[in-house]
């Protein structure tokens, strides 16, 4: 019932919350909490919110940096407009980046499929059956310069998701750029290289986590020092939430992962101005609208506290914290594929409404396989239809000083340094992570998410409310059969063209420098990358000397 009632008569919120709220029922049966059990009060006003401007808010581009990274944000540069590309060998996904690249992209952003992933060659027994099936097959050098053919990388900005062997793809990326005339410092683009948020959530790894952080500081250091526009690592939250996590979780373990690779690089001699600055930040953008706005918020801010006041960063590029947004797979349904669109077309705005500086925005079929060429072009027109007929481009942080967002950006934050008290209690990250702390978090965050769902407090279109009988087919991709034997020829055909002797000293020389704590591995690869020596042998080098890990179990 509406009133003309003058606020003031009320008193204070709680009157007005007392008599004439609560004299109207509330729905039944659903969660007003966010996704991460944040409750929510039905009314924010300046009595219920703590907010102080300067330390809070600040300007764009000024400390505190809650507002964003940039003075002019998009009014200046829009986000780079990246998609996810890769299936088949290397020739169908350089295809789809000059598809993408003709319809308006501006970034590439490469997709590996699981043996290239796990560190296998295509004709390994263990790759049978998944070459190039969810992403593409990148064996060798050769691969590497089919996949970026008629790409000048030193133009394009290119994003490879990979981490157990990001080192050699890399080390190949550098290889092609090299034959291209393109200087290492001309590099401009981001390998994922996060191996902490594989232990904890995407499960995809190699070696211990001792060696591996040794060669993730070996890259931090190398690109520090030889690729000045280069993001040597992209500390990743998307997978942690894809795992299950909640949005807090998300902020506070890629937080904690992030101070983990920086305390590592210290430890190596690094200053930390020297390498900071080019650290970057990979998020998930899930359909909690104003609980993922007011994450980027928090997470910025934390950022830009901690460098600054606990590693003692002077330089202020140390203190941005510059991330990549992608739109949640996991919120994506088979059933009704196409109301995925309108999903992901909010999830991306989230996205842009809490200062992403690159964004990818999946494809409405996603969910029954890898994107059709129409299903990428509607995805990226979603940024687009964003970016150029929304408005919201038009003034920076639109909803900062919002009551609600910003008590929801002070709650997350709380949450997130809650976290950091009980990792730093285990020991730290790499501790925590041996002792399952993080895989339970998300574990039972996840099981409580599930239960909302099928007890149907928590509304999923087409999924536990409002259904169809019949579904109508839509066109997929398939991936043709064939491109595995395709690509298994492929790398032996390399094999049998190469010069043997220099391939076995490359990989001698490899695997004598890895017992070696002062050697930087990244010359080392970049020399077998060169000899064509693959990638599957340059990680089977490493598993002789570094062995492997199997995980506990998470209950």
């Amino acid at each position: 019932m509406a009133t003309t009632e003058d606020k003031r008569e009320l008193g204070d919120d709680d009157a007005w919350k007392r008599e004439l709220y609560e004299a109207a029922p509330e729905r039944q049966g659903e969660l007003f909490s966010t996704i991460s059990g944040l409750e929510n009060e039905p009314l924010y006003t300046p009595e219920r919110v703590e907010l102080d401007y300067d330390r809070d808010l600040g300007y764009p581009g000024a400390y505190p940096f809650t507002r964003g990274v940039y003075p002019s944000m998009y009014r200046g540069r829009l986000w780079t407009m990246r998609q996810f590309a890769g299936f088949g060998t290397a020739e169908e996904t350089n295809e789809r980046f000059r598809y993408l690249l003709e319809h308006g992209q501006t970034g590439l952003s490469t997709a590996f499929d699981m043996p290239t992933l796990m560190g296998y060659d295509s004709d390994h027994a263990r790759s049978l059956g998944e070459v190039g099936r969810e992403g593409v097959a990148v064996d060798s050098l050769a691969d590497a310069e089919t996949l970026f053919d008629g790409i000048p990388l030193g133009e394009v900005s290119t994003s490879m998701t990979i981490n157990g062997p990001a080192a050699m793809l890399l080390a190949f990326y550098i290889c092609v750029a090299e034959q291209q005339g393109v200087e290492r410092a001309e590099l401009r683009g981001t390998i994922q290289t996060d191996i902490l948020k594989e232990y904890i959530a995407q499960k995809e790894w190699i070696f211990p986590p001792e060696p591996s952080m040794r060669l993730v500081t070996d890259m931090v250091e190398f690109c520090a020092r030889e690729l000045p526009l280069w993001h040597p690592i992209s500390i990743s939250g998307y997978h942690i939430r894809e795992a299950g996590s909640n949005a807090a979780q998300e902020l506070a373990f890629t937080l904690a992962n992030g101070f983990a690779y920086v305390d590592a690089a210290i430890e190596r001699g690094l200053a930390v101005d020297e390498f900071a600055p080019r650290l970057s930040f990979f998020f998930n953008a899930h359909l909690d609208f104003f609980e993922e706005i007011a994450k980027y918020r928090a997470a910025r801010r934390i950022w830009a506290r901690e460098l600054r006041e606990r590693y003692g960063a002077k330089n202020p590029r140390s203190w941005l914290m510059r991330f990549h947004t992608q739109t949640a797979g996991v919120s994506l349904t088979a059933q009704q594929p196409e109301v995925n669109i309108v999903r992901t077309a909010l999830e991306a705005l989230a996205a842009v409404l809490g200062g992403t500086q690159s964004l990818h925005t999946n494809s409405f079929d996603e969910a029954l396989a890898l994107p059709t060429e129409d299903a990428v072009r509607i995805a990226l027109r979603t940024q687009q239809v964003i970016a150029h007929e929304t408005g919201v481009v038009n003034t920076i942080d639109p909803l900062g000083g919002s009551y609600y967002l910003e008590d929801l950006t002070n709650r997350l934050e709380a949450e997130a340094y809650d976290y950091f008290s009980r990792i730093e209690k285990l020991g730290g990250v790499i501790p925590a992570i041996e002792e399952n702390f993080q895989q339970r978090e998300i574990a039972e965050a996840s099981f409580r998410y599930q239960a909302e769902v099928e007890s149907k407090q928590r509304v999923i279109v087409g999924v536990n409310r409002y259904r169809l009988e019949e579904e109508s087919e839509i066109e997929l991709l398939r991936v043709d059969p064939a491109l595995e034997q395709k690509q298994i020829e492929r790398v032996k055909g390399v094999r049998a063209r190469r010069d043997s002797a220099t391939v076995e000293r490359s990989l001698a020389a490899l695997k004598e420098a890895s017992v070696r704590e002062d050697a930087n591995l990244m010359p080392l690869l970049i020399e077998a990358s060169r000899a064509y020596v693959t990638m599957g042998e340059m990680c089977d080098a490493l598993r002789e000397t570094w062995g492997t890990w199997r995980a506990g179990c998470a209950f």
